[in-house]
C-alpha cells in the first residue's frame, strides 16, 4: 500500500477515462451512481442506490473505490451474493479496470478474493495429516462410497496442480461429502503457525493477498461471518460496498443459523473419543441417541413451545458436551498430529455444546422478546427422506448489521431491486438503519469532511438514489395482469392457467422463461403443455441448470420452466427470450419457519405483519423474475402474472410499485397481438 495521495484525477475524470478504455458507453444513470458513492465515501454517510440492469453499475461503485483505496492506501471490500457475480468482478471488471486506471492513478490498482476457509483445500488434510471425517459407513451405499472416493483421489491429484486451492476453481465440482475430506473451517484450523505445511496454505496465501490489496472480492456469507465472529476475518477497512443487497438479509440470517442433530452429537463424540475417558464421551454418544428418540416424536416445522422431553434431551447433549470439553482440557504442547485431532475434536463439541445452549436459551423469553426463532425439520416419510434435526435462526439481522457492519465502515448498498413500494424505507428497516434517510447534500466536499459513521449517541445517516435504468421500460414491455384468471389454489395449476400458458407459447412461438413458485407447479405444467404446444420444452431437473439455460438461449423456439434459481439466475439477451411467465405471486410458504415467526414478531408490535415480511419477501423476487425480460437495450417483450391478485388484492399496488415500468394491461387479445407481431419481427 501507498501512503495518502493528492494528485488524483476526480472520479468523472476517472469514469469518462475507464468507459473509453472498455469500450462502453457512459450513462447518466453510472455517472449520478458514481458520483454519489464517491460522496458518501468522503461524507462516511451510508448509501443505498437502486441501478437498474444496464446502467454499469460495476464501474460505478469499482472507479470511486479504486480511487480511494489508491489516495489513502486502504483497502475497499466488496461482498457480493453469488459466485457468477464475484467471478465477473475478478475475472473481467477488475483487471480491464486495473489496466485502464493505471495511468491516470500512477499505479496500477491490486485485487485479490477472499472467501470462508472452508473454500480453500487444506494441504494437511490433503497429506494426510487429518483423519478422515468419523463417519457411520453403513449409511451409505457402495456407489456412494466408491463415487466419493473417486472424488478425493481427483483433489488429491487436483492439490498439485492448482495454484490457489480454491473449491469454485475446479470443473467440473465434487459433492460436499468428498470436499469435507480435503478442507476445514476456521474453528478446525490448527493454525498457519503450528500446521506443518502453514507455509503453503492457500486459505492464508488467499488472507495475504487481500490485505495487500486495494480491492477485497468477498461474499455475504463471509460478510456475516466477519460480523458474527469475535475476531476478524477481512482485513482492515473503512468502505464496504454491498453488491446484490437485496439479498444481504437472507445470506446473514443462513450465516448466524444453526442446526442440531444427533448425526453431529455422534459426530463430536467419535472425534474426542480416544482423547479422553471413553466413559465420558460414551455419555454423549447415548444423548445423541435420546435425542434422536426424541426428534421422532416432537412436532414438525417452528415450535413455539419446547416439548418437555425433547427439551430434557437438549440439556443432557449440552450437559455431555460440557463435560467433554472439560475433560479435554486446554491446548496442550505435543505434536502436530494430536494438535490437530484436539482441534478437531473442540470444534465439534463447541458447535455441539453452543447449538444446545442457544436452543434452550430461546424459549427464555416471553414470546414477544424472543430473538430466535426454532423448528424441526426432517420428514422420513417424503420422497427424499432426511432425519430430523433442529434449527435456530435469528428472527432479524438488523442490530447486527447496524452495530457490526455499518458501524465500523462507510458501507454502500447496491442492486437493481432495493426500492419496493417506490422506497427504501421497507429494506433499511431490514438492515437496521432508520425508515426515513436525510436529505442527501449535494455540495462538493473535500477529503477532510468525513466523520464517523455511526454515532452512539445518533442514527446512522444514510441516503437513498435511484438512478433508474437506461431501459425504455414502458416502450420495450408489457406488464400482463391476467385479472380474469381464478386465483391460485393448493392443487396445482387449474385448467384455465393452463390453457392461458399454452395459448402464449403458441402466440410467441416459444421463446418463454416460465417462472413457478415450485418444482411441482413446474412438473405439472412441463407434463401437461409439452403434448399441447408444438415447441420444446425444457424443465429444470432435467438436466444441469446451466446446460438448460444454455440449450435455452441457441434455439429461441424452445421453452424453459423452472422454479427459484431461475428467478435470479437467467440472463439470456436477445430474441430468445420474449415472454416471461409467472404462474403466481412468490409469497413465502405459511409454514415457513423463519418468514412466519418474523410475521408474527412484526403483528406483535402492532405492524402489519404480512406487508412487512410476506409482501416483502414476493416483491424482491417478483421484481427479479420481472427482471429477466430486459437484459439489453434492444430487447422487447411481455412479462405475463398469472396471478390474478397482482390486479385485484389491496397489496397488489405495493407490488406493481416494485416492478420496473412496463407498460400495464389486462387485455389477453392485446398480449397476444403483441407477441406474434415480435415473433414475426424476430431474426430467423
Amino acid at each position: 500500500m501507498t501512503g495518502a495521495r493528492t494528485d488524483l484525477p476526480s472520479v468523472r475524470e476517472l469514469l469518462s477515462h475507464a468507459v473509453e478504455a472498455v469500450g462502453g458507453t457512459e450513462r447518466d444513470g453510472q455517472v449520478a451512481m458514481a458520483d454519489a458513492v464517491d460522496r458518501a465515501i468522503r461524507t462516511g454517510e451510508h448509501l443505498a442506490v437502486q441501478a437498474g440492469t444496464g446502467t454499469g453499475k460495476s464501474l460505478a461503485y469499482l472507479v470511486p473505490a479504486l480511487r480511494h483505496a489508491v489516495e489513502s492506501g486502504t483497502t475497499v471490500v466488496v461482498s457480493t451474493a453469488t459466485i457468477a457475480l464475484q467471478r465477473q468482478l475478478v475475472d473481467r471488471d477488475l483487471p480491464r479496470l486495473a489496466r485502464a486506471l493505471k495511468q491516470p492513478l500512477g499505479e496500477e490498482p491490486t485485487f485479490a478474493i477472499l472467501k470462508g476457509r472452508r473454500n480453500y483445500l487444506c494441504l494437511h488434510r490433503v497429506h494426510g495429516g487429518i483423519e478422515d471425517e468419523p463417519e457411520d459407513t453403513g449409511l451409505f451405499d457402495q456407489y456412494a462410497i466408491s463415487r466419493v472416493g473417486r472424488e478425493v483421489k481427483r483433489l488429491h491429484e487436483w492439490s498439485s496442480d492448482t495454484e490457489t486451492g480454491d473449491r469454485d476453481e475446479l470443473v467440473p465440482g465434487v459433492s460436499e461429502q468428498a470436499w469435507r475430506q480435503v478442507s476445514v473451517t476456521a474453528k478446525e484450523c490448527l493454525g498457519a503457525a503450528r500446521c506443518p505445511v502453514g507455509d503453503d496454505c492457500f486459505a492464508e496465501h488467499a488472507r495475504a493477498d487481500a490485505g495487500r490489496a486495494s480491492i477485497v472480492v468477498t461474499n455475504h456469507a463471509l460478510l456475516a461471518i466477519n460480523a458474527l465472529q469475535d475476531y476478524q476475518v477481512l482485513p482492515e477497512h473503512d468502505v464496504t460496498i454491498i453488491d446484490e443487497a437485496h439479498e444481504l438479509v437472507d445470506r446473514v440470517t443462513s450465516a448466524a443459523t444453526a442446526d442440531l442433530s444427533s448425526a453431529m452429537v455422534s459426530a463430536a463424540a467419535r472425534r474426542c473419543g480416544r482423547l479422553i475417558d471413553a466413559d465420558i464421551a460414551d455419555r454423549l454418544l447415548e444423548t445423541g441417541e435420546g435425542l434422536s428418540l426424541m426428534l421422532e416424536d416432537a412436532p414438525q416445522g417452528r415450535l413455539d413451545t419446547l416439548p418437555d422431553a425433547l427439551g430434557g434431551a437438549v440439556a443432557a447433549v449440552r450437559d455431555a458436551a460440557h463435560a467433554c470439553l472439560a475433560a479435554l482440557g486446554s491446548d496442550r504442547r505435543e505434536d502436530a498430529e494430536e494438535a490437530t485431532k484436539r482441534k478437531l475434536a473442540r470444534s465439534a463439541l463447541d458447535d455441539v455444546h453452543d447449538t444446545a445452549v442457544r436452543l434452550l436459551e430461546a424459549f427464555e423469553d416471553d414470546p414477544g422478546e424472543r430473538k430466535d426463532v426454532v423448528w424441526r425439520s426432517g420428514d422420513r416419510q417424503s420422497a427424499n427422506p432426511r432425519p430430523p434435526a433442529l434449527h435456530v435462526a435469528p428472527l432479524g439481522v438488523g442490530g447486527l448489521l447496524r452495530e457490526r457492519v455499518f458501524g465500523s465502515s462507510t458501507t454502500v448498498l447496491t442492486s437493481a431491486t432495493l426500492a419496493l413500494g417506490g422506497t427504501f424505507d421497507t429494506l433499511a428497516r431490514q438492515w437496521g438503519l432508520p425508515p426515513e434517510p436525510r436529505p442527501t447534500d449535494r455540495a462538493e466536499g473535500t477529503a477532510t469532511e468525513k466523520a464517523p459513521p455511526s454515532d452512539a449517541d445518533t442514527e446512522p445517516h444514510w441516503s437513498g438514489l435511484d438512478v433508474g435504468s437506461p431501459f425504455d421500460y414502458r416502450r420495450n414491455g408489457i406488464l400482463y395482469l391476467a385479472r380474469h384468471l381464478p386465483p391460485p389454489g393448493r392443487d396445482g395449476l387449474a385448467a384455465p392457467t393452463l390453457d392461458e400458458i399454452a395459448e402464449l407459447i403458441d402466440a410467441a412461438g416459444g421463446r418463454t422463461l416460465g417462472l413457478f413458485s415450485s418444482m411441482r407447479a413446474a412438473k405439472q405444467a412441463t407434463e401437461e403443455l409439452r403434448d399441447r404446444v408444438t415447441h420444446p420444452i425444457l424443465c429444470q431437473g432435467d438436466d444441469a441448470t446451466s446446460l438448460l439455460v444454455n440449450k435455452f438461449a441457441e434455439d429461441p423456439r424452445t421453452c424453459l420452466f423452472g422454479t427459484l434459481s431461475l428467478w435470479q439466475g437467467v440472463d439470456v439477451p436477445g430474441a430468445a427470450l420474449q415472454l416471461v411467465i409467472v404462474d403466481r405471486l412468490p409469497f413465502p410458504r405459511p409454514d415457513d419457519p423463519v418468514a412466519s415467526a418474523r410475521q408474527r414478531a412484526v403483528e406483535a408490535r402492532g405492524g402489519n405483519g404480512f406487508l412487512t415480511v410476506a409482501a416483502t419477501h414476493a416483491a424482491l423476487l417478483l421484481a427479479q423474475g420481472v427482471g429477466r425480460l430486459h437484459r439489453a437495450t434492444s430487447d422487447r417483450g411481455v412479462v405475463a402474472v398469472l396471478d390474478s391478485r397482482l390486479a385485484t388484492a389491496r397489496y397488489g399496488g405495493f407490488l406493481r410499485a416494485s416492478l420496473p415500468p412496463l407498460w400495464p394491461t389486462q387485455k389477453t387479445e392485446v398480449v397476444r397481438e403483441a407477441l406474434r407481431r415480435l415473433d414475426a419481427a424476430a431474426p430467423a
